[in-house]
C-alpha cells in the first residue's frame, strides 16, 4: 500500500505512531483541564472569614432547628399526625446539613424542657416562669425562651 509515496506494510492497519500521538494527545489534554486544588488562604483576614462564615451558619442552623421545634408544636396542637413523612424528610434534611450538632443540640433542648417540667412539678419557680409570667404560658412561648437565637 501506498499513501502520498510512502510504502506500508501493514495493510489495513492503522500505523502504531498515529496511535500514540492520539495517546499522547489525550494525556496532555487531560493534564491541562485536572481540577487545580484551591489553595487555602493563610492569615488573619482569612481566619476572620471563616470564623464569621461559621457563626452565619450556625445562627441559620439554629433558626431552622427552632423553627423546625416550633412547627412539630404546632401540629401537635393542631392534631395534625405525628411522625409524618413531611416532618421526618424535615428532620433528615437539617440533620444532614447540621451533622450530630444538630441531634445533640435538639437533645439538649428536650432535657432543658424535661427539668422545667420537673421543676414545675415540684412547685420551684424558674427563669422561664419569671420571663413569661403566669398569663399565657403556651408550649410555643416556652420553646422560645428555651431556645433563644
Amino acid at each position: 500500500m501506498s499513501v502520498g509515496g510512502a510504502k506500508f506494510s501493514n495493510k489495513g492497519k492503522v500505523a502504531p505512531k498515529m496511535f500514540e500521538l492520539l495517546a499522547l494527545t489525550a494525556v496532555i489534554y487531560l493534564f491541562i483541564n485536572r481540577k487545580k486544588r484551591v489553595r487555602k488562604v493563610w492569615g488573619i483576614d482569612a481566619e476572620f472569614r471563616e470564623l464569621v462564615e461559621s457563626t452565619y451558619y450556625s445562627d441559620a442552623m439554629a433558626a431552622e432547628i427552632k423553627g423546625f421545634l416550633l412547627s412539630v408544636v404546632a401540629d401537635d396542637r393542631d392534631g395534625a399526625e405525628k411522625f409524618s413523612d413531611a416532618r421526618l424528610a424535615q428532620a433528615q434534611s437539617i440533620l444532614d446539613r447540621a451533622g450530630p450538632g444538630a441531634f445533640y443540640w435538639m437533645t439538649e433542648i428536650a432535657t432543658q424542657l424535661a427539668v422545667l417540667s420537673a421543676a414545675k412539678l415540684n412547685g420551684m419557680g424558674t427563669n422561664v416562669e419569671v420571663e413569661l409570667g403566669s398569663v399565657g404560658v403556651t408550649p410555643d412561648a416556652v420553646v422560645r425562651v428555651v431556645v433563644k437565637g
